[in-house]
């Protein structure tokens, strides 16, 4: 681990061209990432879904550009190797092509980030040619898109009808054109997922989308079993550290209660001439001056 390089988009497209599987994992906060980054992860994206498992709302729109600074230079703090995705919050982008590029400028100057990440089809393509221009590499993200939830229809699947399967393969390809490095597709048929995958010229990364595409993108909190709140179809539990900590949370306040925490290893001490000294002293009425 110690030996890795940065990992760069030449990286990322080599593997593409390569058949190698990209891995993609979303996390939030220093330790999250110091574990990614030791697992050698190629991409981390801190996504605004940090507003339901880091910050207890109920679905994305609350959060903010400062929520999104704070997290993201705490994770590359934590991760310094990875490619490293800024997710763009609730209307960072939507307003102007301005108001996009100067949030995504933001995001790289004050984060360390490689690149940001922006939902919407076609009616985001200015959008992300505008950043791309700027400088900015940019990766779209097409099926469910959370922050346009409500309008979906809530968390379900799209492009299940020939209708809408066909405007999303339509749309890759318009963000594509438009400059985006990368498209991220969560929650769309494998079906759709594989005649986008066999069109693209950018790397298509799956979440909840089949086999069908360059990478594979999990949530680190429902990798792990720490959101109890929503437990998606998509995601594969690979080990349940909720429960882990829950016990040794109850364990804690069972040891506390009954006096068996803390235990002699658990605290610290003074020397006894030290102690003697300092009685001494209280008991004269001195002062530490």
């Amino acid at each position: 681990m110690a030996g890795r390089k940065k990992i760069t988009l030449p990286d990322l497209q080599k593997k593409m061209m390569d058949g190698v599987p990209i891995t993609m994992i979303t996390c939030y906060d220093y330790s999250m990432a110091h574990l990614v980054e030791q697992a050698e992860v190629d991409i981390v994206l801190v996504g605004d879904s940090l507003g339901m498992t880091m910050l207890g709302y109920d679905g994305t729109l609350p959060v903010t550009m400062d929520d999104m600074m704070r997290h993201t230079a705490a994770v590359r703090r934590g991760s310094p190797t990875s490619w490293l995705v800024g997710d763009m919050p609730y209307m960072s982008y939507q307003p102007s092509d301005e108001t996009a590029v100067r949030n995504a400028g933001r995001f790289m100057a004050e984060t360390g980030c490689d690149c940001v990440k922006l939902e919407g089809g076609r009616q985001m393509a200015s959008r992300i040619r505008a950043i791309s221009e700027a400088g900015i590499p940019v990766m779209g993200h097409l099926g469910l898109t959370p922050q346009s939830v409500s309008a979906l229809g809530g968390f379900r699947v799209q492009g299940k009808g020939s209708d809408q399967a066909l405007r999303i393969i339509e749309d890759a390809q318009i963000l594509e054109e438009a400059g985006a490095f990368s498209i991220l597709f969560e929650m769309i048929p494998d079906e759709v997922q594989k005649i986008i995958t066999e069109r693209a010229k950018i790397p298509i990364i799956s979440l909840g989308s089949g086999p069908h595409a360059h990478g594979q993108l999990l949530i680190f909190h429902d990798m792990f079993g720490l959101y109890p709140r929503f437990k998606p179809k998509m995601a594969k539990v690979f080990g349940n550290a909720g429960e882990v900590i829950l016990n040794g949370l109850k364990q804690y306040v069972a040891e506390v209660t009954s006096k068996q925490f803390p235990q002699p290893d658990n605290w610290f001490g003074i020397k006894e001439d030290q102690l003697a000294e300092l009685k001494k002293r209280l008991d004269e009425g001195g002062s530490g001056d």
